[in-house]
C-alpha cells in the first residue's frame, strides 16, 4: 500500500540545487514548528544556564580568583561558558527526538514522501541553530543589568559560530540515533560518556590553566576548547586568533556532522 514505507526509488535520481534548497527548507520549517507549537519548552530550558549564572558564577569568583579570568569579570568569563554549554546539551541529545519517531513509526511515514535523503539531516541539523541564537541572546540580554557588557556585534557573531558548531553536533546525534534505533540506550550511554569529558576539558566551567599539565595538553585535541575560547574573546568585544580558531572548528565539527549524518541517513534508507 502506498505511504506505508519508504520508497526504494524516492532518492534515485539525485535533485539538483534548487530542489536540494526546498526540500531542505520544507524539512526545516517542519522541525521548527515543533518548539514554536510549544514555547514553554524553550523558556524552560534557560532556567538551568540561569541557575548555574546566579549560584556557580559568584562561587567560581571566590574559588578562583580574578587572575584566572585575563582581567574580565566573573559573568564576563563565565556566560560564554555557559552558552556554550546550551548548545552542548541541546544539540547533543537531539538524536532523541529522532528516536522517539522511529519508535511511532512518523519517521517511515516522512521516507515515505519525495523529499532527498540528504535534506532530512540537513534540514534536522539546520533547525539546531535557530533555538541557539534565540537562546544565547535573551541569556545575554537578563545579564546586562547584572554587570554584563553586551557587545551586540561581536555576541552575534559568536552565535553564528556557536550555531555552526550546533549543525554538526546536531547531525552526528542523529546519526547516532539512527546507528542505535534498536537499542536506544546505546544511544544515552556514548551520549554521556562524551559529554562530560568533553566540557571538562574544554574549561566551560573552569578555567582549563588552573588543571595539571596532561589535563591542558588533553585540552588542544579538544575542538570545544577552541570554541569556548573564540566564544569569549567575542563576547569580551575583541576578535583575534581564538575567532580564528573556533570558527574553524566549528566549520570542521559542521562539516564531519554533516559528512556522516548524510551518509547514516542513506544507508539506513537503502
Amino acid at each position: 500500500m502506498p505511504g506505508t514505507g519508504p520508497r526504494p526509488d524516492a532518492d534515485v535520481k539525485q535533485p539538483g540545487t534548487m530542489q536540494l534548497l526546498r526540500d531542505i527548507w520544507y524539512v526545516f520549517l517542519r522541525e521548527m514548528l515543533l518548539p514554536l507549537r510549544d514555547p514553554f519548552s524553550l523558556v524552560f530550558s534557560l532556567l538551568q544556564p540561569l541557575i548555574f549564572l546566579a549560584l556557580f558564577g559568584p562561587l567560581l569568583g571566590s574559588a578562583v580568583g580574578a587572575p584566572a579570568f585575563g582581567g574580565q569579570s566573573t559573568l564576563q568569563w563565565f556566560l560564554p561558558g555557559v552558552v556554550v554549554m546550551i548548545a552542548l546539551f541541546g544539540t547533543s541529545m537531539t538524536g532523541s527526538n529522532l528516536q522517539y519517531e522511529l519508535m511511532t513509526g512518523s519517521y517511515e511515514r516522512i521516507l515515505a514522501t519525495p523529499l532527498s535523503r540528504s535534506s532530512l539531516m540537513i534540514g534536522r541539523a539546520l533547525k539546531e541553530w535557530a533555538p541557539l541564537v534565540v537562546q544565547g541572546l535573551l541569556i545575554a540580554l537578563v545579564c546586562v543589568p547584572f554587570g554584563f557588557v553586551f557587545y551586540p556585534l561581536h555576541v552575534l557573531f559568536g552565535l553564528v559560530i556557536l550555531g555552526i558548531f550546533g549543525i554538526g553536533l546536531g547531525a552526528l546525534s542523529y546519526s547516532l540515533a539512527l546507528v542505535s534505533q534498536s537499542k536506544e540506550w546505546i544511544f544515552w550511554a556514548v551520549q554521556q560518556t562524551l559529554l562530560f569529558p568533553l566540557m571538562i576539558l574544554s574549561g566551560i566551567m573552569l578555567p582549563i590553566e588552573a588543571g595539571p599539565d596532561w589535563m591542558q595538553a588533553a585540552s588542544l585535541f579538544n575542538p570545544l576548547t577552541y570554541l569556548v575560547n573564540a566564544e569569549r574573546e567575542l563576547f569580551a568585544g575583541a576578535v583575534g586568533v581564538d575567532t580564528l580558531l573556533g570558527l574553524a572548528a566549528a566549520g570542521v565539527t559542521a562539516a564531519v556532522g554533516l559528512a556522516v549524518g548524510i551518509r547514516t541517513v542513506h544507508r539506513n534508507t537503502h
